[in-house]
């Protein structure tokens, strides 16, 4: 029987469907447990297709999860490299594999020789140079990972974002950019927000974030006039959803706006428009963060906007993009100029 992932309506939300032999019984049994401990649905959703890509490798190599060893692990990613995987979704993988063969056993698989594993100080000598000088616990030994090379997102420019504004043609859809190019928020965030989380009288928004944690924004005005153009002229007013972002023809009509309905705005418009091919949902997030630490917003006060758990992740936001390299370049370059010429002149 071919392994999937299918939709539950008991116990967890989402679980690997069973074949004769039930040999995903182990792997439902820890996505029950996940949801149990109260895990989001999107998170469980995360887990069963990193289950879903295990399994089916077990499957090809005659394997089960009970069997595993540490080189197995290493073959696991071997095999998920050759496919193209990504490194981080590697690493993703690997975290699943070792949760599941502890809930599994009770303990993670042991170490044997053959094996690769990062140096125990590969980070350095007990310092964090992104976010302070201070001491970082050192472990004699390091779990199996990919490394991931660090790589830099460049937000979109000026020109790019006037464009993409310029190719829509509903309010709502405006409210869904300037939501996440003015507040910073998440997909995710923007199709989960109800309407009493919008308080015109406060100009404030309430943001329910990963994990069930919720955090307030200012609501620029901008925002609160597109919301209200959008609530009057084209929001359903029959249909009762307590959601604010609806959908707005067809036969759901009035529904929560979907997953897939928010892919296809912006997947429409970087196929139809000329020079915004890169202009996906999180870049708009991306493009906030860096306009914020362009305006001199302070890391904490970043973190705390875009709703990180870790300074480390806001980080990514906050480094300097090539844009930014060449004016600050440009800026520098032209004070040299003006100095030298002024020490010509008075020679």
């Amino acid at each position: 029987m071919t392994l999937r992932v299918r939709v539950s309506a008991h116990g967890a939300p989402y679980m690997l469907s069973e074949d004769e032999h039930g040999s995903v019984t182990d792997a439902n049994g820890f996505l029950t447990a996940l949801h149990v401990r109260g895990l989001s649905a999107q998170t469980i959703r995360a887990y069963a297709f990193d289950l879903l890509v295990l399994y089916r490798w077990l499957a090809i190599n005659g394997k089960s999860v009970r069997q595993l060893k540490q080189p197995d692990l290493l073959d696991f990613v071997a095999a998920q490299r050759a496919v193209g995987a990504r490194p981080r979704s590697i690493n993703r993988r690997l975290s699943t594999t070792r949760q599941l063969y502890l809930f599994c056993m009770g303990s993670e698989p042991e170490i044997s020789s053959m094996m690769s594993l990062p140096a125990a100080h590969y980070a350095g000598p007990g310092r964090d140079y992104d976010l302070g000088l201070h001491c970082l616990p050192r472990r004699s030994r390091l779990k199996l990972r990919v490394k991931v090379p660090k790589t830099l997102v460049e937000p979109l420019v000026v020109e790019q974002v006037r464009a993409f504004f310029a190719s829509l043609r509903r309010y709502r859809d405006v409210v869904i950019v300037q939501l996440m190019l003015l507040c910073g928020l998440r997909s995710k965030e923007v199709l989960s927000m109800e309407l009493e989380d919008v308080c015109m009288s406060e100009s404030r928004l309430r943001i329910r974030g990963k994990g069930g944690k919720e955090r307030a924004l200012p609501l620029p005005g901008i925002i609160a006039e597109s919301i209200s153009c959008y609530l009057c002229f084209e929001r359903p007013a029959r249909r009762v959803c307590s959601r604010l972002l609806v959908v707005l023809q067809g036969d759901r009509r009035g529904q929560p706006m979907t997953a897939a309905g928010l892919r296809s705005l912006f997947r429409h418009r970087r196929r139809t428009q000329l020079g915004i091919a890169n202009a996906n949902a999180h870049r708009f997030r991306h493009t906030f963060g860096a306009d914020m630490a362009r305006c001199g917003v302070g890391l904490p006060v970043l973190q705390k906007m875009m709703g990180h758990a870790r300074a480390a992740t806001t980080l990514q936001y906050i480094n300097l993009s090539m844009t930014d390299i060449a004016a600050e370049f440009e800026r520098a370059m032209a004070q040299l100029q003006r100095r030298y010429d002024d020490g010509d002149s008075g020679g």
